[in-house]
């Protein structure tokens, strides 16, 4: 066993960071940058959990992966805190108690570990606390940051970092990926494509029927918008799946967390509620309808993500571009749209997806108000318009 077995495609981080395991370059802030999907917040884990094992992490000498590689790579590592964030940002309150454990000494005899996944959601008060924790390290604590780019995270706080630049998974690496956890390879190389390279997307699609199905749905899409009722009708209907599915997703935790909250201030118990459980109920509220939102965009973001690949398999056949179309099993679909547009207009059909994109997560324009513009922007030209 490998604390590095999972990742995918990352030959050249993976080095890197086993030097700096073996001492050299070895830094108290790294930054973790990469597209969707490439694997940032599981090179930080794994990376942690080679700077715990006395070993390094690997195969060889760590056999069956001893106690410190397992409880790091499950989560329950007492010197290794990893930070999720399920609200749209990361806020001052959190970074001040992961500053506060940044400071203590750590249990084991090695470090003590702050992973923070979507670091470029930190706001403004947030980055500065955490900035003066960076400046003066405790000497055997070690900050890792996750972010898209290096751009997402203020100069101050990336200039005191070693940065680790992780690459798109190529489609045969993922492929090999998928084929060595059982999936057949037909479906692997689908899986594999459609993905775009996104590790976590590419296994849902290999192993859930009902995600391939919601992907071949949207899909679909671009060859339909012919009509000004057709593109209203396909906003609203991505608009309602992504709504559903991020419904899905949250019910249970939803419930669960009002069952606790039930029990911490023992209403079952007493019949009754105390004065102190109205306002936490409320803040509970609020937090799950912000995660539900951030789901619901999560969603939308993906089946944008998805649509652009359509157009951009588009312009790769127009101009007659190397290499596999993205979406293969669509293809008629694809040459109707190449036939009925040029790549330049497809090329601003993406624009304008990206607009729809950053209208939603920066702009808090809702979501079926932005992708009804979206799909009319979209909309393919009768044959009238094209006369």
């Amino acid at each position: 066993m490998s604390v590095w077995t999972s990742l995918v495609g990352q030959r050249a981080a993976i080095e890197q960071l086993q030097t700096a395991v073996a001492g050299q370059g070895m830094s108290h802030a790294w930054l973790f940058t990469g597209p969707p999907g490439s694997g940032r917040s599981n090179t930080a884990v794994a990376f942690a959990a080679a700077l715990q094992c006395e070993a390094g992490g690997l195969g060889p000498t760590c056999p069956d992966g001893c106690h410190d590689c397992r409880t790091v790579l499950a989560g329950s590592h007492a010197d290794v805190a990893v930070v999720r964030t399920e609200k749209l940002t990361i806020g001052v309150k959190e970074v001040r108690e992961l500053v506060r454990r940044a400071a203590l000494t750590p249990m084991g005899k090695r470090w003590q570990i702050l992973v923070v996944e979507d670091a470029d959601r930190l706001t403004e008060q947030a980055c500065n606390a955490l900035l003066k924790a960076i400046e003066e390290p405790n000497p055997r604590t070690v900050w890792m940051l996750c972010a898209p780019t290096v751009e997402d995270l203020l100069p101050t706080i990336r200039s005191r970092c070693r940065l680790v630049a992780l690459s798109t998974p190529t489609a045969a690496e993922v492929a090999t990926f998928l084929e060595a956890k059982g999936c057949p390879a037909d479906r692997a190389s689908y899986a594999a494509r459609a993905s775009q390279g996104h590790i976590g997307r590419a296994k849902a699609l290999a192993f859930d029927d009902a995600v391939r199905d919601r992907r071949q749905d949207i899909v679909a899409i671009p060859a339909r918008l012919t009509t000004l009722g057709q593109c209203l009708a396909a906003a609203a209907h991505l608009a309602e799946v992504a709504k559903a599915e991020a419904d899905e997703i949250t019910a249970e935790l939803d419930a669960r967390e009002k069952v606790d909250l039930d029990a911490a201030y023992g209403v079952v118990e007493r019949g009754r509620r105390p004065r102190e459980y109205a306002p936490a109920l409320r803040d509970l509220e609020a937090a799950q309808k912000t995660r539900a939102k951030r789901r619901q965009l999560d969603v939308v973001d993906r089946g944008l993500l998805d649509l652009v690949s359509v157009y951009r398999d588009a312009i790769a056949l127009a101009t007659g571009a190397a290499g596999e179309l993205v979406n293969e099993d669509v293809r008629a679909d694809i040459e109707r749209i190449v036939q009925t547009s040029t790549p330049e207009l497809n090329l601003q059909r993406i624009g304008w997806i990206f607009e729809a994109r950053e209208q939603m997560l920066e702009f808090n324009v809702p979501v079926p108000l932005a992708l009804e513009s979206m799909m009319v922007a979209l909309r393919v030209p009768a044959v009238t318009d094209r006369t």
